[in-house]
């Protein structure tokens, strides 16, 4: 058993550090292969072209799910038993997708795909917690940055492996990565049992407590959620408009969405940056990129070379905005405590999700139904509604 007074006075390896960045891209790239395969997908399964956005958001809802009532079990169980049992139930799920041939058993492949991710975050903390305050904020963004490339480079993956092999493909190869990775994991992983104190009942319970109780939550949950949910409005409608505005192929979509990943390094210097207590000025321009590239993608919109440079751009742009500001709000929760920190992480996640579910299902709708203008108008209005609330914020809570 390891003791957080023993962590607290010892620096994390740059190889631990490593492990834990590639493993949770690794895992959380399960939640976004499905992004840039909406539309064979949907073919396959016959679903209509406004409820192709589900395919993600049955996704995005598990995950939801799996914060809320499996994460707490990392302040109870021991850490490393725990996210080796999620992979495992991961396998399972990626395999029912790789051989789903009909709608219902694809989404419920999906939802279970979304509540094993959550292994995810239990490996962030477990980072916090095997680092000192003086290097959390580099840890933290270091770590998430391996996260960040994962749901960036899912989507160009996706789209190649589709191409060649077909879209169940990329489901049944993560599988395989899955067992790989769980056998690494319990190989090397130290053990973490939290202290014992709270029944599995109470700790769920005592997540509403928490939200009430803990103002920077609240604040930094909101904006991560109109934020994350922005960027997962972008990432479900643009594979839709490069397939019909400029008919690119899944090989020429995910060429574009590897541009996406450029957006990672805002991860470890908004980290860096947040140690030296600029994390107010990170949101702000966060925030304020996330309005200007939709509202520059809304205005600029026909079918030119310029549009398309300009959707380039904003893929960076957007990128950069939430990983940027993702890790500034970790930085901000995971100081609250050490005891509460799964919970906190979990209701910071859930919250951010949701907005993101509610990002991918109005995207599709609108872009079914209003076409690309509309929907870049609904991105533009999301992080309008933080930017709002961020004002609100007094410069002494910052």
């Amino acid at each position: 058993m390891i003791q957080s007074n023993v962590h607290n006075k010892k620096s994390i390896s740059n190889g631990m550090m490593f492990l834990l960045a590639a493993a949770c891209g690794l895992i959380v790239a399960n939640l976004y292969y499905s992004q840039t395969l909406v539309g064979p997908i949907s073919s396959d399964l016959s679903l209509p072209s406004g409820s192709a956005g589900l395919i993600v958001t049955i996704t995005q809802i598990g995950y939801v799910a799996g914060l809320l009532f499996i994460v707490p079990l990392s302040d109870m169980l021991e850490n490393r038993r725990l996210i080796v049992a999620l992979l495992a139930f991961i396998v399972l799920a990626l395999s029912v997708a790789a051989f789903s041939r009909g709608t219902f058993l694809f989404m419920s492949a999906s939802l279970m795909i979304g509540l094993g991710s959550v292994a995810a975050q239990i490996l962030v903390p477990f980072a916090a917690y095997l680092s000192t305050e003086e290097q959390r904020g580099r840890v933290v963004g270091n770590v998430m940055s391996g996260l960040l490339l994962g749901i960036m480079l899912a989507r160009p993956v996706a789209s190649l492996i589709a191409g060649v092999w077909g879209w169940q493909a990329i489901f049944a190869i993560s599988a395989g990565l899955m067992v790989l990775l769980g056998i690494l994991l319990i190989s090397r992983l130290p053990e973490r049992q939290p202290g014992k104190g709270l029944t599995y009942g109470q700790l769920v319970v005592s997540l509403l407590k928490l939200f009430k109780q803990t103002p920077i939550l609240r604040r930094r949950a909101f904006y991560q959620a109109c934020l994350f949910g922005a960027f997962s409005l972008f990432w479900t409608t643009v594979p839709l408009r490069l397939a019909d505005q400029y008919g690119m192929s899944q090989q020429g979509i995910a060429l574009f969405a590897l541009v996406g990943v450029a957006g990672a390094i805002a991860a470890p210097i908004a980290g860096r940056l947040a140690d030296k207590n600029w994390s107010r000025a990170l949101t702000l321009s966060a925030i304020t990129i996330a309005v200007v590239s939709f509202i520059i993608l809304a205005l600029v919109h026909s079918k030119s070379n310029v549009s398309l440079v300009l959707l380039f751009i904003a893929a960076i742009t957007l990128d950069m905005a939430v990983s940027g500001n993702l890790v500034v709000g970790q930085r901000a929760i995971y100081s609250l405590g050490n005891e509460t920190r799964g919970r906190l992480n979990g209701l910071f996640m859930a919250i951010f999700f949701i907005g993101g579910a509610v990002g991918s299902f109005v995207g599709g709708l609108t872009y079914a139904h209003g076409g690309w203008v509309v929907t870049t108008w609904f991105g533009a209005l999301l992080p309008f509604l933080a930017l709002l609330y961020f004002f609100t914020e007094s410069k002494a809570k910052a």
